[in-house]
């Protein structure tokens, strides 16, 4: 079949799902390799793989997950040697070639990074070679780090236009309160894109044994359903997985947006660190939504002073509505002037 008319799946593994007793689970990699195999003639899978940190930090007897980014940057670059290798064996074991593929934040903001990593990736899939991504931990900053794999995975479903991004997790699924901790816990099975159950359930969701908690794979979601992608949050077995790539109900389903949002304002609502927040009027909220910039004298308080270029959180009555990049600087505020362009601006 052409890739043309196969339907492409990006699949997120998480570490807690992928490291089993301190070692990479065979058993999971052996049955993920199996079911794309067998699936192969009518999808094309990309996999976002996480997993390096946590070799590379028992190879080299550390503790705990390293916290310095210098830390996390060589048990990264150690682990991710070991990770590719046992990616590749299994894969090969099954008449299957991979390609490594390592990505940094930047490439959102470089149009050109942008649409090479495009071609590179469609490529790769055009000559049934899965491509198996993770974030370049060693030559990224803290400015460039997307900061966990659920959120690199939503980006990546974007680029090579997926039909689905399946979230492999140690949880079968989003549950209503943290089942860790609440025993009444129930798993959600299915959640409309644009109700505000979303967000509602990303203050009760906890960190795990890697970066990206369950808040994280909320953003995904809504990363990845702006751009019109439905997501499936499942543990990990054969028969979620077909059942996921066969869209059979399991786990938990969140559908797409019946909206699409541009990839930079994407990135500006999900990916951009804050470092400062306003409050508005209601007329101000109105014009907003209404595609008009925000302007100054629609701000009744700031929070923190801010430059050119930060990013700023917008709220109205206690609630954060969007986000956007500065025009202009705290101390530079004064009526009418444009204090956060429309192209630079999203609302939540």
């Amino acid at each position: 079949m052409n890739i043309k008319n196969k339907k492409t799946i990006v699949i997120k593994i998480g570490t807690t799902s992928l490291i089993d007793e301190g070692k990479l689970s065979q058993t999971l990699l052996h049955s993920l390799a199996e079911k794309i195999k067998q699936h192969q003639n009518t999808h094309n899978f990309v996999i976002v793989t996480s997993g390096a940190v946590s070799l590379g930090g028992l190879e080299l007897n550390y503790k705990t997950r390293p916290k310095s980014m210098k830390k996390l940057q060589v048990a990264s670059a150690v682990g991710q040697i070991q990770l590719i290798n046992e990616y590749k064996k299994v894969f090969n074991e099954n008449d299957l070639q991979i390609a490594q593929v390592l990505i940094t934040k930047n490439l959102i903001d470089d149009r050109e990074q942008f649409v090479n990593t495009t071609q590179a990736l469609n490529e790769l899939l055009a000559q049934n070679i899965i491509p198996v991504i993770n974030e370049n931990d060693v030559v990224a900053t803290e400015e460039l780090k997307f900061g966990d794999n659920d959120r690199l995975s939503a980006i990546v479903s974007i680029i090579v236009n997926a039909s689905k991004l399946i979230l492999v997790t140690n949880k079968q699924g989003l549950y209503n309160f943290n089942p860790d901790k609440n025993s009444d816990a129930k798993m959600i099975d299915f959640i409309q894109f644009n109700s505000s159950q979303l967000n509602d359930l990303i203050p009760i969701s906890s960190h795990g044994e890697g970066e990206g908690g369950f808040s994280t794979k909320i953003m995904a979601a809504q990363i990845a359903g702006f751009s019109g992608i439905q997501t499936q949050i499942i543990s990990w077995s054969e028969q979620n997985f077909v059942d996921a790539i066969e869209g059979k109900q399991v786990g938990t389903l969140i559908l797409e947006s019946d909206k699409k949002i541009r990839l930079r304002k994407l990135w500006i609502a999900y990916g951009m660190q804050s470092t400062s927040k306003i409050e508005i009027d209601a007329g101000a909220f109105d014009a907003i939504k209404k595609n008009a910039s925000l302007l100054c004298n629609g701000v009744v308080k700031i929070h923190e002073d801010f430059n050119i270029g930060d990013g700023i959180d917008v709220v109205l009555n206690d609630i954060n509505v969007a986000k956007g990049i500065a025009k202009i600087s705290s101390n530079e505020i004064s009526d009418n002037i444009v204090l956060i362009h429309i192209d630079d601006l999203i609302i939540l």
